[in-house]
């Protein structure tokens, strides 16, 4: 492919280019009535108020409270996992994103995982999510991190704001699934039964620690999965690159790839959700896309959706080269040729040989080797001898093939152009000359013709 088939290739319309970064601009107040001293009350949502400020209380009393046994700590961590991969697996991926299909069985274990999380039922939690996506850093996302941090972490579940406030999600899929539909109808009990009931029965009739397996693998686990989820809200929007793309908040971040379970990807799946994956390169930690793709060889999970990677390239190719963009606005290119100062060869002449100008000029561009004469490599002598003349020939190969690194120093030299671009005959001498003595048009460079014409 030639250079020219590469930039059409390039060309896009204006629907089909990246959007410039989203403002940050002055979110509305989060209700639509004023919050006084009297109805405060009104705008708390209590259950879950409750739940989140309770529950690390309780966890700290029972640490100070109540000795860890072994088991019950690997317990603890065990069953960690599994309820944060059944929101990582089961109730993002799967279900929030579509992102792969599950098999019965499957769907019925990441249910009941998910139950443990306690942060809701799949089918409130997906269609949230959803809205977030959807509608992310707006007033309708749910949980915007442009309302600052504690907000997107878990300020939003201690407030009740109205429902039409909440962006719109189409949810018609969750509604047709009766895993969804089951669990939503009897979610209490789910997350009664398998937040707290579940690991303290285990550790209470495995090796008989009831009151270790409540207040650790229990509530003290609880805490740590409801802030490793809440970390994908907050901390995945604050910390990190925006890899693939700047228009809304997201980051990638190795740190909260590890307090998620492997969503610590996040710009890569705002930008492509319906991926499977959050982390594409082998030494990036996501435990979540490793149980997806186990779950697949055992026929559990099946049709796992991956973006072509030529569109994600585009979008990490297209980060780099703004960010490159950026650091050579902050280089010295010198004066661009279109705003340099015009000059004939007699101009040029009489400003070396009068005003000890210390020019020189290669193809067409006047260059100011004044400062830079005793830093020349080759020595004063050589440049010296440069001066007031066109050095074209010998700075590309007749004296010396210049290294990159001369050429671009020549560009902080510029100090002007001279008009036609080469050494003509004085004006002076041209009326007195003929057409057929002497032809400019056959002495200089077409294109270089065309551009000192237009600064004419």
């Amino acid at each position: 492919m030639t250079a020219t088939e590469v930039l059409t290739t390039m060309d896009c319309t204006k629907t089909e280019a990246m959007k410039p970064p989203l403002p940050k601009t002055q979110m509305p107040p989060l209700f639509d009535q004023p919050v006084t001293a009297k109805n405060w009350y009104k705008f708390v949502n209590w259950p879950q108020s409750i739940l989140l400020l309770s529950t690390p209380l309780i966890a700290l009393y029972g640490v100070f409270s109540t000795e860890l046994k072994r088991q019950t700590l690997i317990w603890a961590i065990v069953y960690y996992f599994i309820t944060g991969l059944g929101i990582t697996a089961g109730y993002h991926r799967m279900w929030a994103h579509r992102a792969y299909r599950g098999t019965l069985l499957l769907r019925w274990i990441f249910c009941f995982a998910g139950a443990g999380a306690v942060e809701g039922s799949i089918y409130w939690w997906s269609r949230g999510h959803r809205a977030h996506h959807r509608w992310t850093d707006t007033d309708k996302d749910p949980y915007s991190a442009h309302r600052g941090f504690f907000f997107s972490h878990f300020g939003w579940m201690l407030v009740q704001r109205p429902k039409n406030r909440i962006g719109y999600a189409d949810v018609a899929d969750l509604k047709a699934d009766p895993v969804v539909a089951f669990q939503h109808k009897l979610y209490p009990y789910f997350a009664l039964g398998m937040g707290f009931l579940f690991p303290t029965l285990v550790a209470g009739l495995g090796w008989g620690d009831f009151r270790g397996g409540f207040f650790y693998a229990a509530v003290f686990r609880l805490c740590f999965v409801h802030h490793a989820t809440f970390c994908v809200n907050s901390l995945a929007h604050y910390l990190g690159e925006a890899t693939f793309d700047d228009h809304n908040s997201p980051r990638d971040h190795w740190i909260t790839a590890i307090a998620t379970l492997g969503e610590g990807y996040h710009n890569f799946h705002h930008q492509f959700p319906q991926d499977y994956r959050n982390a594409i390169k082998w030494g990036q930690y996501d435990p979540t896309k490793w149980l997806i793709i186990v779950l697949s060889w055992f026929g559990l999970a099946y049709e796992l959706k991956e973006f072509p990677s030529n569109e994600v390239s585009k979008g990490r190719i297209f980060m780099q080269e703004k960010k490159l963009r950026a650091e050579k606005a902050k280089l010295n290119y010198g004066t661009p040729l279109k705003d340099l100062p015009v000059f004939t060869w007699d101009e040029f002449q009489s400003l070396v040989l009068n005003e000890n100008k210390k020019w020189i000029l290669i193809e067409g561009v006047l260059y100011d080797v004044g400062k830079f004469m005793r830093e020349h490599p080759g020595g004063v002598k050589y440049l010296s001898t440069a001066i007031g003349k066109d050095m074209t020939t010998a700075f590309n190969g007749g004296i010396y093939n210049h290294s990159n690194g001369a050429r671009n120093l020549l560009t902080s030299l510029r100090c002007g152009v001279l008009k036609n671009g080469m050494q003509v005959m004085s004006e002076s001498d041209a009326a007195n000359a003929t057409a057929h003595t002497y032809d400019v048009s056959l002495e200089y460079n077409s294109k270089i013709a065309d551009f000192y014409k237009k600064s004419d």
